[in-house]
This record gives C-alpha cells, sequence and structure tokens, in this order.
C-alpha cells in the first residue's frame, strides 16, 4: 500500500498535518477556495524557485490569510529591506482579492540536507546542469546520512539517463525507509528536471524515525550531572 500511495496522504492526521487549513461553508466556496490556493502556490513556487522553499502552508480564517513559506534561504525570499517579500505580496493579494487581509510569514529549515522536497530539487537542477545523476544521488544520500535526524532515505531517478536511448530507472537507498508503517515519519519529495534529452523525474523518501521514539526523546528527562557530598574531617584530638 506504502509503495501505491503518497506517503504524505497516507499518513494525513497521524504524523503529518493538512498544508491547507481551511474551512468552506458551500460547495462553491470551497471550489474558489481551492483555485486561489493552487494559483497562490504555482505563483510562489515559480517566484521562488531559486529560494528552496519545501513546504507552502496557506491557514484562513473568516476575513484573514496567512501564508506560511518554509524556506532554507530566508535572505533570497525577504530581499533587500524586504522588498522581495512585499512584491509577492502584492501579487498574492489580487489573487486573493481586496476582501481578504493577507499575512506572509517564513520559516527557516535548520537542516535542508534531510527535507525531501529539496533535495528532490536540488537533484534535478543538478541533472540540469549535466552532472552525473550517480555521483549527484550518492552524494545527496551521503549528506543526509551524516545528519542525526536521518534513519534512512531513498532516491529515484526515472528516465533518459545520460541521453541514452531507451528510459530506465535507477534507485539508490541507505539505512531504512518502512513505507507501510504509519507511526514511522516518512517524508516525501518528487521535481522534474528539464534536459535536452527529456524530462527526468526524481523522488525522494526520508525517515526520521518512529513518533513513538521521538515523543520520548522529547519528553524524557534531563540528565543532571552528579554531585559526589563531601563530609568535612573531624578535628584530631590530643591523646
Amino acid at each position: 500500500m506504502g509503495h501505491k500511495v503518497n506517503p504524505q496522504c497516507l499518513r494525513l492526521s497521524i504524523s503529518r498535518e493538512w498544508t491547507s487549513r481551511w474551512f468552506a461553508h458551500g460547495k462553491k466556496q470551497f471550489r474558489q477556495q481551492l483555485h486561489e490556493d493552487r494559483k497562490v502556490r504555482e505563483l510562489l513556487e515559480k517566484e521562488l524557485a531559486s529560494a528552496a522553499v519545501a513546504k507552502i502552508v496557506i491557514e484562513r480564517s473568516a476575513e484573514k490569510v496567512r501564508i506560511a513559506i518554509h524556506t532554507a534561504r530566508p535572505g533570497i525570499l525577504i530581499g533587500r529591506r524586504g522588498e522581495n517579500i512585499q512584491r509577492l505580496q502584492e501579487k498574492v493579494q489580487k489573487i486573493l482579492g481586496t476582501q481578504q487581509q493577507l499575512k506572509m510569514d517564513y520559516v527557516e529549515i535548520p537542516n535542508p540536507a534531510v527535507e525531501a522536497k529539496l533535495i528532490a530539487d536540488s537533484l534535478a537542477f543538478q541533472l540540469q546542469k549535466r552532472i552525473a545523476f550517480r555521483r549527484a544521488m550518492k552524494r545527496a544520500i551521503q549528506q543526509a546520512m551524516e545528519s542525526k535526524e536521518c534513519k534512512g532515505i531513498k532516491v529515484v531517478c526515472d528516465g533518459r539517463l545520460q541521453g541514452a536511448e531507451m528510459t530506465r530507472r535507477e534507485v539508490y537507498r541507505a539505512g531504512t525507509v518502512p513505507l507501510g508503517t504509519l507511526r514511522a515519519r516518512v517524508e516525501f519529495g518528487m521535481s522534474t528536471a528539464h534536459t535536452t534529452a527529456g524530462c527526468i523525474g526524481t523522488k525522494v523518501w526520508v525517515c526520521r524515525g518512529d513518533l513513538i521514539s521521538l515523543e520520548k526523546a522529547k519528553n524524557a528527562p534531563r540528565s543532571r550531572p552528579l554531585t559526589q557530598s563531601v563530609v568535612p574531617a573531624e578535628p584530631a584530638t590530643a591523646a
């Protein structure tokens, strides 16, 4: 089952939250807001192609819309004196309309080497620059496994690799990636490299461990240094 279903959809409400958080009162409103979310995501992904964006979270209330952009390069997102984010906010406001108040925030990703979406985008970029696919895949696996957060990674490249006449599929993996285990925190990302020989698809699965072990490590009491009690010596008495 895990091989035929997107791991993110399979783990919704279990170990992963929705990226669009709002409620519609009717079919017409649901359809309208769904199209708006899609246009906003396509616009931001196109404008922020070099900002290493991993996820875009959209939250809606009655009259407010909050967009949180998870990026590994917040400097590119903000721009000089905030000019870039102000320009993006004006473009997104045109899609949403003037009736809704917009607020855009960013969340910095501390370790981009274990983000599945960023790894897939990096592989696609390297393939477009004609870097050997085996070298790029092995390097991505090595960087991810060096991090303590990553328990396993699986990387797939499919297409006319190195300009071959027939398409083929190359798979590399390290560690454990349990796609059918719901308690495992598995992240999935995919991207497309547009080369002269054709399109090459990249898929990445990253496992960060079980939710039970992560909760235990989070709630575990911090270890304190051992203290040794010292008993003062009694004064010597004269014989």
